[in-house]
């Protein structure tokens, strides 16, 4: 069968937010616990500035409140953190990049460069292959 629908757990990791400035965009923490992978998809609204770019940094740890957070090595990740990354003429369009860390903890952080005009960002987590199925509807 054709099912996505019960192997995935979305979470949002960035809320749609408008951000005028150079401001980082600290996603929330992301709790792996009973998922074997993680992907973030970001998306990408009106970027009005012409000048501006987006970096993107993935982040683990093993507490909860990521005191402990480090930068995931590049071998850790599916895709690039460049790939993910965004300038001003990417309106509308969406980038992922995939943890294949082993820390409990993860958090996405999107950094705008250049950035003085309204720019729409957000971003999702989605965690995969649950240890136990299905996942739950709406996801908690």
């Amino acid at each position: 069968m054709r099912d996505l629908f019960n192997h995935v757990h979305p979470l949002p990791a960035i809320p749609c937010t408008r951000v005028a400035d150079n401001t980082p965009l600290v996603g929330s923490v992301i709790d792996t616990l009973g998922f074997a992978s993680l992907t973030f998809v970001i998306m990408a609204g009106t970027l009005a500035d012409a000048d501006a770019t987006f970096a993107v940094l993935v982040e683990d740890g093993d507490a909860a409140n990521l005191s402990d957070a480090a930068a995931v090595p590049d071998t850790q990740l599916l895709g690039t953190e460049a790939l993910a990354g965004f300038t001003a003429a990417d309106d509308g369009k969406t980038r992922k990049v995939g943890y294949a860390g082993f820390k409990r903890y993860v958090r996405l952080t999107v950094t705008p460069a250049g950035n003085a005009a309204a720019a729409d960002i957000g971003a999702v987590a989605v965690l995969g292959h649950p240890h136990s199925m299905p996942t739950a509807n709406p996801p908690a």
